[in-house]
């Protein structure tokens, strides 16, 4: 017979005829817990109140039957094994309790070593059910343990690509001087766009990349047209034009850059088509791109130049609105207004906090021509 003491195995006898309970009672009421009920409803509402490890049932009974019962025992305890026990004039009827769940059946009258011997092979099905169980539940548990080492693993792998290419935009940042910070400003604005847009978490991602290193082509540029402080020759913005495609090349093969090089390749597209360098329009823009756009836009407008001053929020507005369907997309300029105005100041805020800590941090950071930290103007 099974290991399981009497204390831990319960069993539940369910017959009509006193009889064959008290046979079956004084049979296995030795080795294990035994309660007998006269009905199905009682033996139900016994499950319902504690825990039974294997049920012992007639099939015909008054009332609920045997076999209409077998559906709610896997219900209100999906463990417990069941018995059935059927005359000789029903064995169709312990078949049907086989296919409806029942673990194996007795014919009346009883064998008692036929009695104990299926007693024991329930019972022993059982623990191999909880063990089965068991190892699922441990097994969920050690994958989704795993996942969540994986994901922390992943998380500080992106962090460290975060931290690395971070560094890399403000060494590229230091051959411009107009744009110091710019980097960080746009990215923080994109985010917070693409948020209110809808954005799903891969896009965000390629979205924050695409920001942070979307002048990254401009490595390619020559000093004497990036830092050239007069006004540029045709030619030269020939040159200045081709640096989306040289940061698209730059990030080419690293795949988890993939999103992020979209934006790159096309941040100087726009909406209707005259964008460069490939003259895309509307939707064939990708969407990231899109975003960015209208964020770098609003950073360029009221943030301060060598030759400008920054312009005011409104300002910014009125120029979005204007060039909407043309150089920005219609949709994306929709949610721009749908984010508060307090938003956008507080993430420029954040975003001077930032440089001045850097600033404190890499003496000689500031901008190269005035000495100061690039300002934003919401005036």
């Amino acid at each position: 017979m099974s290991q399981q003491t009497s204390e831990m195995v319960r069993i539940l006898i369910v017959d009509d005829e006193y009889e064959i309970r008290q046979l079956l009672l004084a049979l296995l009421g030795e080795q294990f817990d035994c309660e007998d009920s006269a009905t199905a409803e009682e033996a139900l509402d016994r499950l319902r109140k504690s825990e039974f490890e294997l049920v012992i049932s007639d099939i015909t009974m008054p009332g609920m039957s045997g076999l209409d019962m077998i559906p709610h025992v896997k219900s209100i305890s999906p463990d417990t094994v069941v018995v059935m026990i059927s005359g000789m004039q029903t064995v169709e009827s312990a078949i049907g309790a086989l296919r409806l769940g029942a673990f194996d059946y007795l014919m009346k009258p009883f064998d008692l070593r036929q009695v104990e011997a299926v007693v024991k092979r329930a019972l022993e099905h059982r623990e191999l059910i909880v063990a089965k169980q068991r190892y699922e539940n441990h097994l969920e548990e050690l994958v989704d343990q795993r996942t969540a080492e994986l994901d922390r693993a992943l998380d500080s792998l992106e962090n460290a690509y975060r931290s690395t290419l971070k560094a890399l935009t403000a060494a590229l940042e230091t051959r411009d001087s107009e744009t110091h910070g710019h980097s960080e400003r746009v990215v923080s604005y994109s985010l917070r766009l693409g948020r209110e847009y809808g954005l799903s978490r891969e896009e965000m991602k390629s979205l924050e990349f695409g920001s942070l290193l979307h002048d990254i082509g401009k490595i390619g540029v020559p000093d004497s047209i990036l830092r050239k402080p007069a006004k540029l020759t045709e030619e030269e913005w020939v040159r200045m034009r081709e640096h989306p495609m040289h940061g698209q090349q730059i990030l080419r093969g690293i795949e988890f850059l993939q999103g992020a090089a979209r934006v790159v390749a096309q941040h100087h597209e726009k909406w209707d088509g005259s964008g460069y360098p490939l003259g895309l329009r509307e939707e064939d823009i990708d969407v990231c791109a899109r975003i960015f756009s209208v964020a770098d836009a609003f950073d360029a407008i009221t943030s301060d130049r060598v030759y400008r001053q920054g312009k005011s929020y409104e300002a910014a507005v009125a120029e979005l609105d204007e060039w909407a369907g043309r150089q920005f997309d219609p949709q994306v300029v929709k949610a721009f207004h749908r984010v508060p105005r307090e938003d956008w100041a507080e993430l420029r805020e954040e975003s001077n906090k930032n440089l001045a800590l850097l600033e404190q941090q890499t003496p000689g950071w500031s901008n190269p021509r005035t000495g100061e930290l690039p300002q934003l103007s919401f005036a």
